[in-house]
């Protein structure tokens, strides 16, 4: 089957209307196209494992919601991104995937509809099983060993001996589980299977590495072991020497399906002279007969078995050092794609218009500097008319307080002045400053003025007074000498007042 099927679209329609991004993310690095996983799927979910609100659970839950399935191409895909998530992720996936009793039960599937199915199934059982020894070995000592320090200074040449014992048998069982995978070049036959060996390929290079930096730690410390460390120890390097030979005959398949050379690291066989060494120093210890060695000799063997395996680690390291290089290149060019390709998106954006009071403009890519609009000041008309939208103006319109005589001398008051503030004024030398203690005074320059629509309104307010009194732009009439207060026109009834304001009852 080619191409995203029915289902699979069916599938993703669903989670799209449950709005799960995660679920229908995994449904799309699942389907049955006979490919890999989409790169624009992995990164998102790699994205997700890093974002602290997304839920690792659920989204582990899902990937194993899809090994589920009947298809081999989706199971195997499965697979692949849960790896991918365990490599390229956030580490709290690996650790979620830890903490589960169980992982993937697929040591009995197999799809049945088609050759190429039986032949995948083989691959998927042996595949399942590596990823759930991958896990099991991050419970048992709580790191990776496809990301632990190496050198000099790395988590396996700096293990004391104890723990070094019980640690290399957990490498050696992954390593096994990941050995056993057991393709041939000829089985590398479609993008799915071929996704899953480049995975393995990179976790044989790192994998090996802490591999072999724990048997140069063993080699170094083996002389000075007591007799059942010794008996152990002796057992794990015959064992490494297995390993070595299985890898290298990993490394001859990556090789046969265009895996760069220079991407495949070297491996140096330790002289077997050192094995020999090994037997006969246990056997001393054990209190049997063997031929005198000087500890010269042993020292010699010993120093020449660590620099071959220490040129295995720098080949093994280098390579992966490389791939990290590669990989880091790919993101950054990926990178500036993106950022040219939003360049070109903000060039072809329109450019907006914008009305004559909008302090900025758009157009042009220029900021226009005519000035804002002024919320507090009395706006102006060719004829002097301005039409109120407020009644409330409306209704101030009529009390107008006096301004000071410009024979006072005092200054006049700036748009943002405080009329609180003021030093230079009293209670009565401005009493336009405060609208609360002004004098009032009815001016027939400054009567009500009738619009063409048949609205009054004054062309000064009340509220502009309040507000730093700004001054309107015909020069202010001069008050009488005594303030009169025509209260039958303002209010309807006769009052008299002689410079104060006198109310009856």
């Amino acid at each position: 089957m080619s191409g995203q099927s029915i289902t699979d679209r069916i599938t993703a329609a669903q989670h799209s209307v449950t709005g799960s991004a995660v679920s229908k993310t995994v449904c799309k690095a699942t389907t049955h196209e006979i490919m890999g996983p989409k790169k624009k799927h992995l990164d998102y979910l790699i994205h997700c494992t890093n974002e602290m609100n997304v839920n690792i659970p659920q989204l582990a839950d899902s990937l194993f919601e899809r090994t589920t399935n009947t298809s081999w191409v989706v199971v195997f895909k499965s697979l692949i991104t849960t790896h991918h998530l365990m490599v390229y992720g956030n580490e709290r996936f690996v650790q979620y995937l830890a903490s589960r009793n169980t992982l993937f039960n697929l040591s009995n599937f197999l799809d049945k509809s088609g050759l190429q199915g039986y032949d995948m199934s083989t691959f998927i059982r042996r595949y399942s099983r590596y990823l759930n020894e991958k896990a099991v070995s991050y419970r048992q000592v709580a790191f990776d060993f496809t990301k632990v320090k190496r050198g000099v200074d790395g988590v396996m040449r700096t293990m004391n001996t104890e723990k070094l014992l019980k640690t290399i048998p957990i490498i050696q069982n992954q390593m096994d589980a990941l050995l056993d995978f057991n393709v041939n070049a000829n089985e590398l036959t479609n993008g799915v299977i071929n996704a899953a060996f480049m995975l393995l390929f990179k976790d044989s290079i790192r994998l090996f590495a802490a591999y072999n930096e724990g048997i140069i730690n063993l080699l170094e410390k083996y002389f000075d072991m007591k007799k059942t460390q010794c008996k152990e120890g002796l057992d794990i390097y015959k064992k490494f020497l297995t390993r070595m030979t299985r890898i290298s005959e990993f490394l001859k398949v990556a090789e046969q399906v265009g895996i760069d050379r220079g991407d495949i690291p070297d491996l140096s066989q330790a002289p077997s002279s050192l094995l020999e060494a090994l037997e006969q120093h246990l056997a001393s210890l054990e209190g049997k007969k063997v031929k005198d060695s000087t500890a010269a000799s042993r020292a010699s063997t010993l120093s020449n078995a660590v620099s071959s395996l220490a040129s295995t680690g720098m080949s093994f390291t280098k390579v992966d050092e490389r791939e990290k290089q590669a990989a880091l290149e790919e993101e950054q060019a990926r990178l500036k794609a993106l950022k040219e390709q939003r360049l070109k998106e903000l060039s072809k954006r329109p450019s907006f218009a914008t009305t004559d009071t909008s302090p900025i403009s758009t157009t042009g890519g220029t900021i226009n500097t005519a000035p804002a609009i002024d919320l507090f000041s009395t706006p102006s008309c060719s004829n002097g008319a301005v039409k109120m939208e407020s009644d409330l103006f409306d209704l101030q319109s009529t009390f107008q307080p006096a301004v000071q005589s410009a024979s006072s001398g005092l200054p006049v008051a700036t748009a943002w002045a405080d009329p609180f503030t003021s030093a230079e004024a009293g209670d009565d030398s401005m009493p336009n400053l405060n609208p609360f203690l002004s004098k009032l005074v009815v001016d027939a320059s400054h009567l009500p003025v009738v619009s063409s629509d048949g609205v009054s309104f004054s062309t000064r307010t009340s509220a502009h007074e309040m507000f730093g009194g700004y001054s309107s732009p015909q020069p202010p009439p001069q008050p009488p000498a005594g303030l009169q207060v025509d209260f039958e026109s303002v209010f309807g009834a006769k009052a008299t007042g002689s410079n104060s304001l006198n109310a009856e009852g």
